[in-house]
């Protein structure tokens, strides 16, 4: 009875021990994932941050203009649905419209009904809209090109 009393209490020790290295494991992988989560997310701020005051500076750019405008230069058809720039941007729907409206005040861009259905509203880049993405094109992409190969 004393030997089955001593093999219960060792295996009962085991599952601790094990469950302790298991929890330990856990807590390692859920620390790196936290890590990795912080790493990226301080290095997007940093890469944002220079883009966002090198672009203004510069251009009189946002990163969200700016991206805005180089996916309605790159678009094949040279325009694209404001809803379609939602994507792009990472904005809400309702940011995107308001980012919309501040390009079209500058002359960067105009928008113009879909021709097959009129609730459809493009937006379409202007040739200042143009002029300007390309002026910045080498700036977001000398930024770019700093901040994301310094740790790489």
């Amino acid at each position: 009875m004393h030997t089955h009393l001593m093999q219960v209490h060792l295996m009962t020790l085991h599952k601790i021990h094990v469950h302790a290295i298991l929890g330990r494991v856990s807590d390692v992988a859920e620390e790196d994932l936290l890590r990795e989560w912080r790493d990226l997310s301080a290095r997007h701020a940093a890469v944002f941050g220079r883009l966002e005051c090198r672009l203004q500076e510069r251009h009189g750019l946002g990163v969200t203009e700016f991206e805005a405008l180089e996916r309605l230069v790159t678009c094949v058809v040279g325009k694209c649905r404001a809803a379609d720039l939602t994507e792009v941007v990472h904005l809400s729907q309702s940011a995107t419209s308001r980012l919309v409206a501040r390009l079209e005040r500058e002359g960067l861009v105009q928008r113009a009904l879909c021709e097959s259905d009129r609730r459809g509203i493009f937006v379409v880049v202007t040739d200042e809209g143009r002029r300007r993405y390309e002026e910045a094109t080498p700036t977001h992409r000398a930024t770019l090109e700093e901040t994301l190969t310094v740790d790489a």
